[in-house]
């Protein structure tokens, strides 16, 4: 009967530690909702956000040292998919090159239709039926109101209308061409119509036409050229804007390679008429001598913003100068490439689209499902009028109908 007895204390330190266990279990447990809630205060604290986000954005591309690890044969062999990889660039480089070539080909073949879009435009031609052949909304209508009785009352309003029209029609008949045809396409885009100014309206309602022309020799790239017929702002007949291109890989960092790009542009010159220069503008500063206390009023020329300052764009350095350039003179480079490149590829080929507004309907097709994304991604229950919390309650079930 001794044996039991001595176990009964072994059995008793068994169930104290098991105690002890389960509260430690406890606590470690409420440490953690007490953790949890902590971190959940901070996650909505925006100066923590934008802390951590600069974290995260410093850590991303830091080399995890895997590479650096590998045995000597596997880095051998690394080079040489680099090498390989190196080649496959200077093929697309090579590639992209014929493209350029394949486009002044074309170039002359469009010539012909871009001619035909400009006598059009400026009224020096009139379509005939066969070229306005051409199905529209407008004419549907026209024909479902032809179809629709009318009363005597409306025949007669329907009367007066059409005298209203022959005076118009007579009207109509000295409007050539399709006026402010340019002009209306540079104030749809967003992007040119951040350039527009008041200012520039009644000078680009004389522009005429926009070409763009390619230089095959080297250096390659285009030429985009604005024609306006005769103003009294300025006396050229047409301005100009160059653009250069490389197609090669850049010496220094020959992997980030992704095509040609445009790496400088050049202005031209404009001659103003006197008084009609509306890139600058004149200000009247009234400065004080501090020991006499005299004012003076001081007049100084600065720039004025306008449309026309894209014939101005900065100059890029060269050479031992090219790291002076800062990031206001590289956003400004950045912003004018992606303007010129835009005109050469979809302005000048779709103009009239642009015109009507229809190719600009599905440019902004891919905006509007970003922003789709971006409000259910920040959807908030609170302020929603339809949202029911319930207190442990099932979400209702669908029923299809």
């Amino acid at each position: 009967m001794a044996e039991p007895e001595s176990k009964a204390p072994e059995v008793e330190d068994e169930v104290e530690e098991v105690e002890d266990e389960e509260e430690e279990a406890e606590a470690g447990g409420d440490q953690a909702a007490d953790s949890t809630k902590i971190a959940a205060q901070l996650m909505k604290n925006p100066q923590v956000l934008a802390a951590l986000q600069q974290k995260l954005g410093s850590i991303v591309g830091t080399p995890s040292g895997y590479i650096q690890s590998l045995p000597k044969p596997v880095k051998r062999r690394i080079k040489a998919l680099k090498k390989i990889q190196n080649d496959v660039i200077q093929l697309e480089s090579q590639f992209y090159k014929e493209v350029h070539i394949l486009e002044c080909k074309y170039a002359a073949k469009y010539t012909s239709f871009y001619d035909e879009r400009r006598e059009i435009l400026s009224g020096n031609k009139e379509p005939n039926d066969d070229e306005c052949d051409w199905p529209s909304d407008d004419e549907k209508e026209d024909d479902d109101e032809d179809k629709l009785a009318v009363s005597d009352d409306l025949k007669k309003k329907a009367s007066v209308e059409e005298e209203k029209t022959e005076e118009q029609k007579k009207a109509e008949e000295d409007i050539k061409g399709v006026p402010g045809f340019w002009l209306t396409i540079l104030k749809n885009v967003d992007m040119l119509a951040e350039m527009v100014q008041e200012h520039d309206e009644p000078i680009l309602n004389h522009l005429q036409d926009i070409k763009v022309k390619f230089t095959d020799s080297d250096p390659q790239g285009f030429t985009l050229e604005f024609h306006f017929s005769p103003n009294d702002y300025f006396t050229d007949s047409v301005l100009t804007k160059h653009y250069t291109m490389r197609f090669e890989q850049d010496p220094e960092d020959p992997f980030s390679y992704e095509g040609p790009e445009i790496t400088k542009c050049v202005g031209c010159p404009i001659t103003w008429n006197k008084g009609k220069n509306v890139t600058v503008k004149v200000v009247k500063k009234k400065q004080k001598h501090k020991g006499k206390g005299i004012t003076r009023t001081v007049t100084k020329t600065v720039q004025n913003d306008s449309f026309f300052n894209f014939f101005s764009p900065p100059q890029v350095p060269e050479g031992e100068n090219e790291d002076d350039m800062d990031e206001d003179m590289e956003a400004l480079l950045a912003a004018d490439f992606e303007i010129g490149h835009f005109i050469r590829e979809r302005i000048v080929p779709r103009a009239v689209l642009y015109f009507t507004g229809e190719a600009l309907e599905n440019d902004d097709f891919d905006d509007d499902e970003g922003e789709e994304e971006d409000e259910e991604g920040d959807y908030d229950e609170e302020n929603d009028p339809d949202f029911q919390p319930g207190d442990g309650e099932k979400p209702a079930e669908c029923k299809q109908q």
